[in-house]
């Protein structure tokens, strides 16, 4: 439905358009006109948001709902493709990474981009083409980041009593930024650079944009310095007061993984910096345990695969230069490409007051011992769900667990890992309109990819040993993909569910096994009755790490026991509860440890990237009769 808008305001013209898109249970009325981008310094079509309801939220891990900006037939990808070369941050051009034209992706430190003489080549996943070069930085070369992280003092750039117009320019930076981003052309540039180096369907990857967006807008304006609100409290006197500051670390380094290269990065770094901190940033890859095809495919020709640290890197590389095209000063973050180990000597020698890892529990265990502790985690998880006795709305249940295992390919920290089944759901037709949705994924359009950091033969590997377990059984998928050119170096499999009987799980030659978490498009899935819910509560007892979590039932009394005798920091509870979710309007971080880091709030912010310090005014006057006491 098209109508004509008015009021657009200096006689400009617009289209209002109330867009169903045809695969979301979103709505939204749209406002199109042609309006000029200070930003951009060109004429543009903008999209305009007039209203919007949501029949749901969706997030980091399922993306929350926008329509697809290829959906709109004026406004398509090929159409914004015209104007890339108009992005004045980019310095690259999406459809023309290649082979012939590899982009490359430079480090920043001291306020300097710069190459090297040790350029990394990437290699396509979908084709095994490589098609990006990385300056990469080994132990050599660390000295100049050293350097400028050993510059920042630990009061920060600025705190409560040091440049407090910081605050404000990161709030201005933050509103340009945002709208930048809103910026159809701009959107779509970085939803396909998403694509080329984690692909994954266009609406996730778009997904991503729209919560960093968002995320930046949030924290525009005065939001920034109300990040250190400070409280004070009376003393026991007159003249004294205490007051509660909240502290930045100055130098600290944020390692982030490959999964999301935009959003996670992004997202971390403007909250460290809105708190005072000058950060080196490194955005990291997932390292697979396969060590002899490591060392195979470090040798052959420099080529790196999916153990490359520098896969994804490039998203933030187009990120930062757009932060500097919004005012971000040029000098307040460092940007590096390196391995694991000249990274680690960085931070050593380096010594950063606080470190945030997102990615794997081995790893983080490793960094918090080497930095004694000085350390924040957001880790991997083997994430579960449960589904309560209250069986409804089948055909909805199994949609949110297709997108809960399988979207992006498994590939996410919150991925659902394994289901829990009340026997009703089992006996349900659950589980076959589960495949069926899962046959509907393909590779033409990403909705099933590949997977960069299992082959396809570490994952049947892992799912025939689950099947030497007694009473398992293949329920759907358990098959390499067909018909590809995913290079053998990256896994390629169907959307997959294995079938464990509880009691088998919880045996201690199957449990280590069953609840290892594989990173692609796996699941186990369960079953148990009524008297066997200690046993499914002993199963989540024994899981190491918690992330993310989904209660199924509107039963107000079995989501009280389930959440009561349960740990994982973001657990959704509900009929509409699901694993994957971390929009920028909740909190989202694993529960159970103190190292435990949060993305996305200002509780958050404040936990991650700020200290407590105190401050007590004592000023008098002294009683006026006052004299030297005895001795104490």
């Amino acid at each position: 439905m098209n109508k004509l808008s008015s009021g657009c305001g200096g006689g400009e013209t617009g289209v209002t358009q109330t867009l169903q898109c045809p695969d979301q249970p979103f709505v939204a009325e749209y406002k199109l006109k042609f309006v000029f981008s200070r930003e951009l310094k060109i004429w543009e079509e903008a999209v305009i948001p007039v209203f919007a309801m949501y029949a749901f939220g969706v997030c980091r891990e399922m993306r929350v709902r926008v329509p697809r900006i290829a959906a709109l037939n004026w406004l398509s990808p090929r159409t914004l493709s015209r104007y890339a070369h108009n992005l004045p941050f980019a310095t690259i051009e999406v459809e023309e990474i290649s082979g012939s034209q590899p982009a490359e992706v430079q480090n920043l430190v001291q306020g300097n981009w710069t190459g090297t003489t040790s350029w990394k080549t990437i290699v396509d996943p979908l084709n095994g083409e490589p098609f990006i070069k990385v300056a990469e930085v080994d132990e050599t070369g660390i000295q100049p980041f050293v350097e400028s992280l050993s510059k920042c003092p630990k009061h920060g750039l600025h705190n409560p009593f040091k440049a407090p117009e910081r605050y404000l320019m990161l709030g201005d930076i933050s509103n340009k930024a945002a709208h930048m981003l809103s910026l159809p052309k701009v959107s779509d540039f970085f939803t396909r650079l998403i694509q080329r180096v984690a692909p994954k369907s266009y609406q996730q990857a778009l997904g991503e944009v729209y919560v960093t967006q968002k995320f930046l807008e949030n924290f525009s304006g005065d939001q920034v310095r109300f990040l250190a609100r400070s409280f004070a409290v009376p003393g026991n006197h007159l003249g004294q007061q205490s007051h509660g500051f909240r502290w930045p670390y100055g130098p600290v380094a944020i390692i982030t993984p490959f999964n999301f290269p935009l959003e996670i990065p992004a997202l971390q770094l403007m909250g460290a910096l809105y708190m005072g901190n000058k950060p080196i940033l490194k955005v990291d890859s997932k390292v697979e345990e396969n060590i002899q095809v490591f060392v195979e495919v470090v040798k052959r020709n420099d080529v790196l695969g999916p153990w490359t640290n520098q896969q994804v890197s490039i998203v933030m590389d187009q990120m930062i230069r757009l932060l500097h095209h919004c005012g971000l000063p040029v000098e307040d973050i460092d940007f590096i490409n390196s391995d694991g180990k000249a990274m680690n000597k960085l931070l050593l020698e380096a010594n950063p007051q606080m470190t945030l890892f997102t990615g794997s529990s081995r790893v983080a265990d490793k960094l918090a011992v080497d930095l004694k502790g000085r350390i924040k985690v957001e880790d991997a998880g083997f994430d579960w769900k449960i589904l309560g006795p209250d069986v409804q709305k089948v055909d909805y249940i199994a949609w949110i667990c297709d997108q809960d295992a399988y979207a992006c390919s498994g590939q996410k920290c919150s991925a659902q890992s394994i289901i829990f089944m009340h026997e009703n759901w089992f006996k349900s037709s659950l589980i076959s309109r589960m495949k069926d949705l899962a046959l509907r994924r393909k590779l033409e359009d990403l909705t099933i990819g590949p997977v960069l950091t299992f082959t396809t033969e570490a994952m049947l590997e892992h799912m025939n040993k689950l099947l030497q377990i007694p009473g398992a059984e293949v329920l759907f998928g358990g098959k390499a993909l067909e018909n590809h050119s995913i290079p053998p170096i990256y896994g390629a499999l169907k959307p997959t569910a294995i079938y464990i009987p509880l009691d088998e799980m919880l045996k201690d030659d199957n449990y280590e096994l069953v609840t290892r978490e594989i990173f692609g498009p796996f699941q186990v899935v369960t079953d148990y009755k009524d008297n066997q819910l200690p046993k499914v509560l002993e199963a989540l007892e024994r899981m190491h790490a918690h992330l993310t979590a989904a209660v199924v039932s509107n039963d107000p009394l079995f989501l009280q026991e389930v959440i009561g005798k349960s740990v994982n920091g973001t657990t959704y509870a509900g009929l509409r509860a699901r694993t994957t979710g971390a929009p920028q309007n909740h909190w989202f971080g694993p529960a159970g440890d103190p190292r435990g880091a949060g993305i996305g709030t200002p509780e958050a912010i404040k936990l991650v990237w700020s200290c407590h310090r105190e401050i007590i005014y004592d000023i008098g006057p002294l009683p006026s009769h006052w004299e030297i006491p005895p001795a104490t």
